[in-house]
């Protein structure tokens, strides 16, 4: 973690993005950059780990000095910005040694490979629901109840579906979508392979990337390496390195 490379400006619109306190235009641009550049997801692991240690630890004290001081700038001179600054980030700095030392910060506990899967996983947000024809109907009220968050309901769905056609790679990729977000991950394995068996499948580059979250989860974490290197998803590449 090195704090260095974070400006003040990233800081705050970090905390204030895992504080859920931006706004909804700001949040769009914060996620783009999010899902698109590359280190900045482990900036924003690196933040909320130092956020989440300070509170965990009874540090959030410095956190506030650090805001304190923060306001106190903006009052102060150009001149003498950069080296209040700098000082401000060694307090940070110096807490997020402290809760690594004191060892009871969860980031730090537990398996290695849980703690990257939580960081990681995010449910795939499905497929737009807007749609008047009835050629689907099937499907598209089960990806309602998807998006409504009942996901054993669509999977089950979908399962049902499934029996007609059981190489389909969108039923193949949502049945293993929705066990994913019920925290089923094992089971979702086979349906992702399914999904990258298939040739030009519209899914194929999403389904390796959860793949390799599932492999993860399930502790086979070569699998979870060799599937991760075979998908462009932006966070792989953060995560592969972390696994490297």
């Amino acid at each position: 973690m090195d704090l260095n490379d974070i400006s003040q400006e990233e800081f705050e619109s970090i905390e204030a993005y895992l504080k859920d306190q931006l706004s909804d235009e700001d949040l769009l641009v914060f996620e783009k950059r999010l899902n698109n550049e590359d280190g900045f997801s482990s900036k924003v692991e690196d933040i909320k780990t130092v956020l989440t240690g300070l509170e965990t630890q009874a540090l959030r004290e410095e956190l506030d000095k650090f805001h304190d001081e923060l306001s106190n700038t903006q009052e102060e001179t150009t001149a003498n910005e950069t080296p209040i600054r700098s000082l401000k980030w060694k307090r940070i700095a110096v807490a997020a040694v402290l809760i690594i030392g004191l060892g009871s910060f969860w980031l730090f506990n537990g398996n290695s490979n849980d703690r990257l899967y939580s960081k990681y996983f995010t449910p795939d947000p499905g497929l737009p629901t807007t749609m008047s024809s009835t050629d689907n109907y099937e499907f598209y009220e089960a990806m309602v109840d998807y998006k409504q968050g009942n996901f054993n309901t669509a999977g089950e769905k979908w399962k049902m579906l499934l029996e007609a056609n059981p190489k389909s790679d969108t039923l193949n990729y949502f049945i293993g979508s929705a066990l994913m977000a019920d925290d089923r991950p094992d089971e979702a394995i086979n349906h992702f392979n399914t999904v990258t068996e298939i040739n030009d499948g519209a899914f194929k580059n999403d389904a390796y990337y959860y793949l390799g979250l599932a492999y993860l989860k399930s502790g086979n974490t070569d699998a979870a390496i060799s599937a991760l290197k075979k998908t462009n998803v932006p966070k792989s590449k953060d995560l592969l390195k972390k696994l490297d």
